[in-house]
């Protein structure tokens, strides 16, 4: 057993988001909706900034994304 579970999946992957889209787009990415957590008021990404993390993650394009950006963009 490697110690990996989904549960460390989704962290690993969320915190791949974060570091190459921010804060919002890593928050709006596994589809938390709670109105809870700092600056939530604030700090939001809508549908084609979550699509165009996904699909520079994936390398795929996404019908969603305005642009397909790659993580240094």
């Amino acid at each position: 057993m490697q110690g990996i579970s989904t549960h460390w999946l989704r962290h690993t992957t969320l915190t791949w988001v974060e570091r190459h889209f921010g804060y919002g787009v890593a928050r709006g990415y596994p589809g938390h909706t709670d109105r809870r957590g700092p600056a939530t008021t604030y700090i939001k990404a809508n549908l084609h900034a979550v699509a165009a993390a996904l699909a520079a993650m994936t390398g795929q394009p996404h019908p969603h994304a305005a642009f397909t950006p790659t993580p240094d963009t």
